[in-house]
């Protein structure tokens, strides 16, 4: 089993940005998926970004891509999320994820078997 722990989520100002950390423990191994998924009141889980422990690859929504970027620090278990030029449609809960058993990268929630508690992102105008 892993545990998930996301932190670092808050409120920023349109434009701004946040930097999203989920520690992982338990079995992390390097066949293991890790990903970030995000949802907003009345609307369905979002997928935002998936990376391997191994660094890749690396898959984006296109609704981030350019803006956002996962990364995994093996050192310490944690896989994070800079997010730059936030956006008030950017305002959520966010999830990290965590999936075994996969030969691929997995980019739906229904895949992932571990989930943290998330970190709320509010962005203002």
């Amino acid at each position: 089993q892993v545990q998930l722990v996301e932190s670092g989520g808050g409120l920023v100002q349109d434009g701004g940005s946040l930097r999203l950390s989920c520690a992982a423990s338990g079995r992390t191994v390097s066949s293991y998926s890790m990903a970030w998924f995000r949802q907003a009141p009345g609307k369905e889980r979002e997928f935002v970004a998936a990376i391997r422990w191994s660094g890749a690859p690396i898959y984006y929504a296109d609704s981030v891509k350019g803006r956002f970027t996962i990364s995994a620090d093996n050192a310490r278990n944690t896989v994070n999320l800079q997010m730059n030029s936030l956006k008030p449609e950017d305002t959520a809960l966010y999830y990290c994820a965590a999936a075994a058993g996969h030969a691929w990268v997995p980019l739906r929630s229904v895949q992932y078997g571990y989930w943290g508690q998330g970190t709320q992102v509010t962005v203002s105008s």
